[in-house]
């Protein structure tokens, strides 16, 4: 048996991830490796480093500060979120990732980043965190239209949600047969095709195939969440999602809102922990 943990994105939806992972953390629950795409990776990261709440505690004490997300970085910096304070600023200074308990823990961590050439995702082993790693890190978070594409290793990247939202079958090629996927959507979710398109055509135009991908986006993700739950359904998998849309921006700035949504996430992994337990024994 080899477990697996699965970690979807959805930028601030991630405190609801964020939640289900420190009782996860608080409850003693290990996996074999987990793998997480944009917001699933820049978060997830601190289940391998064992960090309980470092993800709310931060999220609510700079998500305000425009050096961390703003309109104000994107036209000065070419990102959203800045690069300089959410990679090098915060996690070295402000609330310090401990990259000796995370090098320590056995568990492997991926993150899912999309190639702008080929249109595909790509899937990186982060061993270290170290500069090398953040940078893959980033670009798994790096949402088109508002991120410069991240150049490393000979590849053009971007968001992993792109290309590879929700990666159990890359987990399963693994050898993974024990998933836990944690999802930011419902289950009666239903992506729809985004209505910028006809932007990313304009912006990407030097990427046809990335822009392709992006097309399929809405039909890859859907087919893949009713293969995860039926998948659920048939005790193959286990799955944590919200009970309902979470109702919170993808940029939220309001502490109230992040900590409503980590206390939802916490609330339904405590709901599902005798399962959770029972599935992993």
């Amino acid at each position: 048996m080899k477990k697996g943990l699965i970690l979807e994105g959805g930028a601030m939806r991630g405190m609801f991830t964020a939640g289900v992972l420190d009782v996860l953390m608080e409850n003693g629950i290990e996996f074999d490796g987990a793998v997480g795409v944009s917001a699933g990776a820049t978060f997830g990261c601190n289940f391998k480093s064992r960090q309980i709440g470092r993800t709310i505690r931060y999220n609510k004490k700079y998500s305000c500060d425009w050096r961390y997300c703003s309109i104000r970085s994107l036209i000065f910096t070419g990102d959203l979120y800045g690069v300089d304070f959410c990679y090098k600023k915060l996690p070295e200074e402000l609330d310090v990732f401990d990259k000796e308990s995370y090098k320590k823990n056995p568990m492997d961590f991926y993150c899912v980043v999309s190639d702008c050439d080929s249109g595909k995702p790509l899937y990186k082993k982060l061993v270290n965190c170290d500069e090398e790693d953040l940078v893959w890190m980033r670009a798994s978070a790096s949402m088109p239209l508002v991120s410069r594409v991240v150049k490393i290793d000979g590849h053009r990247l971007l968001d992993g949600g792109m290309t590879d939202s929700i990666p159990l079958k890359y987990f399963e090629s693994q050898g993974y047969d024990r998933n836990l996927v944690v999802l930011t959507q419902p289950r009666q979710y239903q992506k729809k095709p985004s209505s910028l398109m006809w932007l990313m055509k304009i912006l990407l135009f030097k990427y046809p195939k990335l822009v392709q991908a992006m097309s399929r986006r809405h039909i890859l993700y859907n087919e893949t969440t009713a293969e995860v739950f039926k998948k659920a359904d048939e005790g193959k998998l286990m799955v944590i999602c919200p009970e309902e849309a979470l109702g919170i921006s993808r940029t939220e700035k309001n502490p109230e809102e992040l900590e409503r949504v980590y206390q939802h996430g916490r609330q339904r992994a405590l709901e599902m922990l005798p399962q959770i337990k029972s599935y992993l024994a």
